[in-house]
């Protein structure tokens, strides 16, 4: 029997490429290629690329040069590029950087082993011209369900009907009807479910919708069966991931579909918390916060796209709501639950910005009490409006004012963090350092973007377990924990 070709995923960028990465395992695996976690042990290299944003661009056109070097001095005979990057620029990027032996878009994810067999065997997969990927689905939502198989939307990939009974161990699917394609890629307690993709809005800074598409939700049964599965993994929290996850249901005919849907993925057996990210502000709703913040095991944590609180910036972006809106928006939230963990983030130097909206920013900032700030100085972004505005700042100018805010977001971050001295709080285990070393993450905490909870003594405690614990320091925006209690059964 020949030696099954091995291949390594190395994924850049959001968590909506984590779970991209995973379907494209899921789809190797089950076309028989062995998965391996380290790209010199591949035949080839899988770079999931990003495209967001020029720092993200460049840690990914860094990440293929590195994976090129292994050729020289390892098994890996070629590195391809997948994911945003790839999608948005196509030929222009395999021109730019040879040392890829191919730049695949999203298209090409239903025959990824094909594609990657064809260049193991040096023949030659063309590189995909990029279109504006909004076009491939009718403009009214509520018309897109019946376009949907035709258009490729990566993370949402379902099994075969018929798919063979020898999948390997642990590959998807593993229960009901229309299970997920999906290979988990580690074994993290904690896991992203794609519940959309794409964005129907037209932020003038941001180019994702171009490259993504128009928003379109995956069915609540496939958001279900997919963290069944993941339970029967051994994934405890799931995080709930799209460009717009306030946008769920538009186009099934029924935008309050979260409500819904959030209590049944509370209810899955094995799952101890649900956490949604990515929320719009100007599309939160009362009963989205009822439910986020009244849902036993669904986390009280607000993913806001603030991005400002200048109404001239923010009319700029193509975007709504003001400083006090946006505080009287947490009031509400807090008023009903008082420990809600709120995060944003936001871009500093937009063109036309001037020093009264940086001061209108840090009055929301000093008022709002967030846990997680990250900021970002403005760049142009190929193909936005707001590349072609007028009034573009001086780089230094844009420098200077993401090296303020960004000293600001520190303070009141930790300053957010020493408020929470003496809560007690519901801790998910997540990693384990030495003997008595212990790592995990609160109801107010989401995996990568915020800080993290510290066990003062994790004797014991073993990964995936949910554990009551009373804060007791602050390490910046990170909490120093003690125990109170393990909760029984779990």
């Amino acid at each position: 029997m020949p030696e099954r070709r091995t291949v390594a995923l190395v994924t850049l960028g959001c968590a909506r490429n984590e779970v991209d990465s995973e379907e494209l395992a899921g789809r190797l695996e089950a076309d028989g290629w062995q998965l391996v976690e380290d790209a010199s042990d591949a035949d080839v290299a899988v770079v999931n690329t990003c495209g967001f944003v020029d720092a993200a661009k460049k840690d990914s056109v860094d990440a293929l040069l590195e994976a090129n070097d292994l050729k020289d001095h390892g098994r890996t005979q070629a590195v391809v590029a997948v994911g945003c990057m790839a999608e948005r620029y196509g030929k222009e990027l395999a021109d730019a950087l040879p040392e890829a032996d191919g730049v695949l878009g999203f298209d090409d994810y239903s025959d990824i082993s094909g594609r990657l067999n064809t260049i193991l065997s040096g023949g030659n997969v063309e590189a995909h011209a990029p279109r504006d990927r909004r076009k491939l689905l009718p403009l009214s939502p509520v018309e897109r369900q019946s376009g949907a198989d035709d258009v490729a939307l990566p993370g949402h990939a379902q099994a075969p009907e018929n798919e063979p009974a020898d999948l390997p161990e642990g590959l998807a699917p593993a229960s009901g009807p229309r299970a997920p394609l999906r290979r988990r890629m580690g074994s993290s307690p904690v896991a992203s479910v794609k519940l959309a993709s794409g964005c129907d809005r037209r932020c003038s800074f941001c180019a994702i919708p171009s490259f993504r598409g128009s928003f379109i939700s995956r069915r609540p049964s496939d958001v279900l069966n997919e963290t069944r599965w993941l339970a029967e993994q051994g994934v405890k929290e799931i995080m709930l991931v799209s460009e717009n996850n306030t946008s769920y249901g538009k186009d099934l005919g029924d935008i309050r579909l979260l409500e819904s849907l959030l209590p049944e993925l509370a209810e899955v057996d094995g799952i101890e918390r649900v956490r949604v990210s990515y929320l719009q502000p100007a599309e939160m709703r009362p009963g989205l916060i009822d439910v986020l913040t009244s849902t036993p095991k669904v986390a009280p944590y607000f993913d806001l796209s603030f991005q400002h609180s200048a109404p001239g910036v923010l009319r700029a972006m193509r975007r709504f709501g003001d400083t006090d809106r946006f505080l009287e928006l947490l009031d509400q939230i807090r008023s009903k639950a008082p420990q809600a963990g709120a995060r944003s983030n936001f871009i500093v130097g937009f063109p036309g910005e001037t020093e009264e909206d940086v001061a209108e920013l840090e009055r929301f900032l000093n008022g709002a009490r967030l846990d997680a700030i990250g900021v970002f100085g403005y760049s142009d972004e190929d193909g936005t409006e707001a590349a072609t505005y007028e009034n573009k700042l001086d780089e230094d100018v844009v420098a200077e004012r993401l090296a303020r805010i960004s000293q600001l977001a520190e303070e009141l971050t930790a300053q957010r963090a020493e408020e929470r001295v003496g809560q007690t709080l519901s801790v998910l285990v997540e990693s384990l350092d030495g003997e008595d070393g212990a790592f995990g993450r609160a109801a107010h905490q989401a995996p990568e973007t915020d800080g993290q909870v510290v066990f003062a003594d994790g004797a014991g405690l073993t990964v995936g377990r949910m554990v009551e614990a009373k804060v007791v320091g602050t390490l910046g925006v990170d909490l120093v924990v003690e125990r109170v209690s393990e909760e029984a059964g779990r």
